[in-house]
């Protein structure tokens, strides 16, 4: 971890270690364990905003329960999250590899692979987005 990053920490109040006579930062045990903790946390895409506001990584004899299962929260709903973007970017390869296929390959039975795929995940993108009134539309239509 660079001396700027930890710098940094410092100054949002992250990690605040002690400071010496001379202003230097002396890092405790539990200091390190929090900078090792918030590496793996922003591993799991967690944000700073996210680690500075939901975890204080107390010392295991101070931890409160009701802490505890609030956080647990927290991460299951950013697992939840996390999971979208993993079914998304699995689509998103999938046509990736179809179009390739299909380029390389062109033909009627790879191209009507492709395409019953799109039609399936425009499908898919208009099931999540909010229907949109038709009321209007009719006078902009060619």
């Amino acid at each position: 971890m660079s001396r700027d990053t930890l710098r940094y920490y410092d100054r949002i109040g992250i990690v605040s270690p002690f400071r010496e006579d001379n202003r230097y930062r002396r890092y405790s045990k539990s200091d390190l364990i929090a900078l090792m903790n918030i590496q793996i946390m922003q591993f799991a895409d967690f944000s700073l905003d996210e680690i500075k506001g939901k975890f204080s990584f107390p010392k295991a004899e101070n931890i409160d329960p009701a802490y505890c299962e609030e956080v647990a929260r927290f991460i299951d709903a950013k697992n939840a999250e996390t999971r979208k973007k993993i079914d998304h970017l699995e689509k998103v390869s999938l046509l990736l590899s179809l179009a390739a296929e299909t380029l390389r390959d062109f033909n009627n039975e790879s191209d009507q692979r492709l395409t019953e795929f799109v039609r399936e995940l425009y499908r898919d993108i208009r099931n999540k987005e909010p229907t949109i009134s038709r009321e209007g539309c009719d006078e902009h239509e060619d």
